[in-house]
C-alpha cells in the first residue's frame, strides 16, 4: 500500500517500523467520530468552493457506504495503514476514486486526531454524568429510607459518634454531585473545535471554521493553531476528575467491604454482586467492592501516564501523543464499568439495623454530649472536655456505661451535672439535637437530601 508521504521517501517502511508505529489496533474506535468529523469537513469545503459539490456529494456516499460496512463487521482494518484516519480515507479513494484524494484538503492528521478525541470524550463524558446522575438519585432514595436508622460514627476506624445511616450515606452523595459538576466543567473545555489548525500553522486556503464549529456543535474554537493540534489539557482534565470519582467510589467500596465481614455484619450484598470461594463453601467474597477497589490504581497509573506523556513535548505536535488513546480509552471504560456495577451494589445492599444498633452499645459514644452539656451550663469547653474525659475513666474502671453513672457520682467530678443530664443520654436523642447546618438530625439530613435532588 503507497504511503501518503511516499513521494518524498526512496525506501519502503520496514515491517518491524509499520508494526511499532501501527495504532489502529486501538484508535479504531474512534470511526464514528472520524467519519462524523470528515462529512462535516467536506461540507465546509464545498461550502467555501475548494471543491465541487458534486465531489462533495460522491465523498459524502463513500463515507457513509464505510460507516454502514463498519457496523456491519465487514470493513477490514489493515495495520499497514497506521491508524483510522488513514483506513477510512485509504477505503474510500478506492471506492470513489480521485475525488476521495480531496477530502484531505485544508486538513492535517493532527487537527484530525484532535477532533475525534474531542467529539468521542464529549459523547462519553456526557454519558458519565448521565450515568452519575443515576447513581445519585438511587443513593439518595436509598439514604431517605434510613433517616432514623442509626448507627455508630467513626473517626480512626474508631466509634466516635452516633449518627444516621442517611447521614453517612449523604456523604457519599455530596462526593459524587462534587464529581459530576468536575466533569460538567470539564466539559466546557471538551467542547473546544480544534478543526482548521490544519499541521500547526492553520492554512493559505479559505475555510470556515465558524461553520464547522456550528454543524458539529461545538461551543468555541480553539483561536491558536499550535495549541490546538499540541492541546491534550482536556484529556488530563478528563482523568484527574475520573480518578477523583474512582477514589470516592473506592472508599465507599472499602466500606462495603468492611461493612460485610463478620466483625461488623452492619450490611449484606446481594449475592448476584458477590462471589464464592473454589475451597471454601461457606464463603461469600464482596469481589465486586474489591475490585472497584482496585480498579482505581488503574485510572491513577492512567492520570500519571498522560501527564508524564505530555510534560516534555516541544510544540506542536509530536508522535508521542499517539500514547494519549490508551490512558484514556482504559478510564473511559472503567469508569463506566463502575458506574455500572455501584448502584445496584449500592441499592441492593440489605442493612443490618439491629447490627448497627449493637455497635452503638459501649464505647462511651455519648461522652461529646455531656461534654455538651456542660458547655450548655457555662463551661468552657476545654474544661468539660476534661472533665468528661475523667468520667469516662471512671466509668471504664467500674466497668459501666456512662448512661449506668448516677447523678451522685457524676456530682463528684462537677456540680454543674443535673437530673436533666439523663434525659440527653440516649442515641435517638443525641442524633435528634444535632440539628447544625450539615449535623446528622433527621430533618436536618433530610433538608441535604432534598437540596441534592434539586441540583438534579
Amino acid at each position: 500500500m503507497k504511503k501518503p508521504w511516499s513521494g518524498r521517501f526512496t525506501e519502503k517502511t520496514d515491517d518491524l517500523v509499520e508494526k511499532f508505529t501501527e495504532s489502529v489496533s486501538f484508535d479504531w474506535r474512534l470511526w464514528p467520530y472520524d467519519i462524523k468529523g470528515s462529512i462535516a469537513h467536506v461540507r465546509m469545503l464545498a461550502r467555501t468552493g475548494l471543491i465541487s459539490r458534486a465531489d462533495a456529494g460522491l465523498i459524502v456516499k463513500g463515507l457513509q457506504e464505510i460507516e454502514s460496512d463498519i457496523r456491519a463487521g465487514r470493513f477490514r482494518w489493515r495495520l499497514e495503514l497506521e491508524d483510522v484516519h488513514m483506513n477510512i480515507e485509504a477505503s474510500l479513494i478506492e471506492r470513489i476514486g480521485p475525488a476521495g484524494g480531496k477530502l484531505h484538503t485544508a486538513r492535517s492528521r493532527n487537527d484530525q486526531i484532535a477532533l475525534d478525541l474531542r467529539l468521542f470524550l464529549r459523547d462519553e463524558t456526557k454519558g458519565i454524568i448521565k450515568a452519575l446522575s443515576g447513581l445519585l438519585r438511587g443513593l439518595l432514595r436509598l439514604a431517605k429510607g434510613h433517616l432514623d436508622t442509626i448507627m455508630p460514627g467513626y473517626t480512626h476506624l474508631q466509634r466516635a459518634q452516633p449518627v444516621s445511616l442517611a447521614h453517612h450515606l449523604t456523604a457519599y452523595a455530596g462526593m459524587f454531585l462534587r464529581d459530576r459538576e468536575r466533569y460538567e466543567d470539564a466539559l466546557k473545555r471538551i467542547n473546544t473545535l480544534p478543526l482548521g489548525a490544519c499541521a500547526l500553522a492553520g492554512t493559505t486556503l479559505r475555510t470556515d471554521r465558524e461553520y464547522l464549529a456550528k454543524v458539529l456543535r461545538f461551543d468555541r474554537i480553539a483561536e491558536n493553531s499550535m495549541d490546538a493540534v499540541s492541546d491534550r489539557d482536556f484529556v488530563v482534565e478528563f482523568i484527574s476528575a475520573s480518578a477523583l470519582f474512582m477514589m470516592h467510589a473506592s472508599r465507599m467500596a472499602e466500606e462495603f467491604v468492611l461493612w460485610s465481614t463478620e466483625e461488623f455484619s452492619f450490611l449484606q450484598l446481594p449475592d448476584a454482586y458477590t462471589t464464592g470461594s473454589s475451597i471454601m463453601p461457606q464463603k461469600k467474597n464482596p469481589d465486586v467492592a474489591e475490585l472497584i477497589r482496585g480498579k482505581t490504581g488503574r485510572v491513577y497509573g492512567n492520570l500519571v501516564s498522560i501527564l508524564t506523556l505530555m510534560k516534555g513535548l516541544p510544540l506542536a505536535y509530536n508522535r508521542d501523543m499517539q500514547e494519549d488513546k490508551i490512558p484514556l480509552f482504559d478510564t473511559v471504560d472503567t469508569v463506566k464499568a463502575v458506574l455500572q456495577v455501584l448502584k445496584p451494589l449500592i441499592t441492593k445492599a440489605r442493612f443490618r439495623k439491629d447490627r448497627m444498633r449493637k455497635a452503638l452499645l459501649g464505647g462511651y459514644i455519648l461522652a461529646t454530649d455531656i461534654a455538651e452539656y456542660l458547655v450548655g451550663k457555662g463551661m468552657p469547653f476545654r474544661d468539660a472536655h476534661e472533665v468528661t474525659g475523667r468520667v469516662v475513666r471512671y466509668a471504664i474502671e467500674s466497668e459501666r456505661e456512662l448512661y449506668e453513672l448516677t447523678i451522685q457520682e457524676l456530682r463528684e467530678f462537677s456540680e454543674l451535672f443535673d437530673e436533666d443530664l439523663m434525659e440527653m443520654l440516649s442515641i435517638e436523642d443525641s442524633v435528634r439535637r444535632r440539628n447544625s447546618l450539615g449535623g446528622t438530625a433527621p430533618e436536618e439530613v433530610r433538608r441535604q437530601i432534598e437540596e441534592m435532588e434539586a441540583l438534579l
